[in-house]
């Protein structure tokens, strides 16, 4: 998608949602087919370099479509495993698929709220390594248990399968609900914030960053509870990518790192994740503690599964799959 149809889109979405009349886009452009990310607004991030989406098109089908995206060489939390983009960066273009189709294809009105129920995501690793230049990526996706209430959209689910140069980098797929700000109100009115701070479990220690396979304590989200295969959510509220923006409740992307980072640490050694998949049961708080637990899971040959779960008093918040593969021939397993 072009610069100026990204204007053009972004006008109609903000005349049909907000009844803001768009600025008038020239009838002849100065730049064509220079390459810009969609509007920000529309994946629900706040900084422009969390964009990972590019463009979206209609694919003449019913409910699928056409994609573009880019992957930086580089990411200041995504970074590089064993020489590959990192899988949980292709979650988030998922992620970010979904939401973008939502308000543009299905008339979600900006400011409305998602729930994210699961979201899932395997990855080639032979067609994941970082090349001399960012990664230019293809994305086909498919809606399907399309739900509406009248014309209003309630859900659906996506299925993404991600190219780079013809080939199948990554396949993943989530489901979402769509909340109106009204209902979402009365939904969180305990966890708003109010006039005073929001209300926030205290910062606890990080383990050891190389027992996570991170370099900086920065980007741990694992606090040690005195055992091998349990720790705490650790909750840096600050955290530019993990908390981009202000939020009520954990996001699900941190629980995703949560358990890979738990199945990292619980096998004693990094690897690149094959398979992801999270299963969101309920908010996790950010004023609780949140457990996260370990225990190993059957896999395939050439790989390890670990499961992972998170609770809060009690009750199940998420429960997730991490397929790791195995070192390759002369690499150290250990951290």
């Amino acid at each position: 998608m072009s610069a100026s149809t990204i204007r053009i889109a972004r006008r109609r979405v903000l005349e049909r949602h907000h009844g803001i009349p768009g600025q008038r886009t020239e009838s002849v452009q100065r730049f064509q087919g220079l390459t810009t990310t969609v509007p920000k607004e529309l994946v629900h991030r706040a900084g422009v370099a969390e964009v990972m989406l590019t463009g979206w098109r209609r694919s003449g089908e019913e409910d699928r479509f056409s994609l573009t995206g880019q992957w930086p060489r580089s990411h200041s939390f995504f970074t590089g495993v064993q020489g590959c983009h990192d899988p949980l960066l292709a979650a988030e273009t998922v992620r970010q698929a979904g939401i973008l189709l939502a308000h543009t294809e299905y008339g979600v009105p900006l400011g409305h709220h998602f729930l994210v129920h699961d979201l899932q995501v395997s990855v080639r690793p032979e067609h994941m390594r970082v090349g001399l230049a960012p990664a230019s990526l293809q994305l086909d996706v498919r809606c399907s248990e399309v739900r509406r209430r009248g014309r209003t959209l309630m859900g659906l689910r996506i299925h993404v399968e991600i190219r780079r140069d013809g080939h199948v980098v990554a396949t993943g797929g989530g489901s979402l609900s769509c909340v109106a700000p009204l209902v979402y109100r009365r939904l969180r009115a305990d966890h708003l914030p109010g006039d005073g701070p929001s209300k926030v479990i205290r910062l606890t220690a990080p383990v050891p960053p190389q027992a996570v396979g991170r370099i900086s304590p920065t980007d741990v989200v694992l606090s040690p509870l005195g055992a091998d295969d349990r720790w705490q959510l650790r909750l840096d509220t600050n955290h530019p990518v993990l908390f981009e923006h202000a939020n009520d409740h954990v996001p699900g992307m941190v629980l995703m790192e949560a358990a890979r980072q738990a199945a990292t640490a619980f096998l004693g050694r990094d690897g690149l994740p094959l398979e992801v998949t999270c299963d969101f049961d309920r908010y996790a708080e950010l004023d609780t503690p949140c457990i996260i637990q370990a225990a190993p899971e059957p896999a395939g040959p050439g790989a390890s599964a670990v499961r992972v779960t998170g609770t809060q008093n009690g009750a199940r918040v998420f429960s997730s799959t991490v397929t790791l593969a195995q070192p390759f021939p002369g690499q150290h397993a250990a951290l």
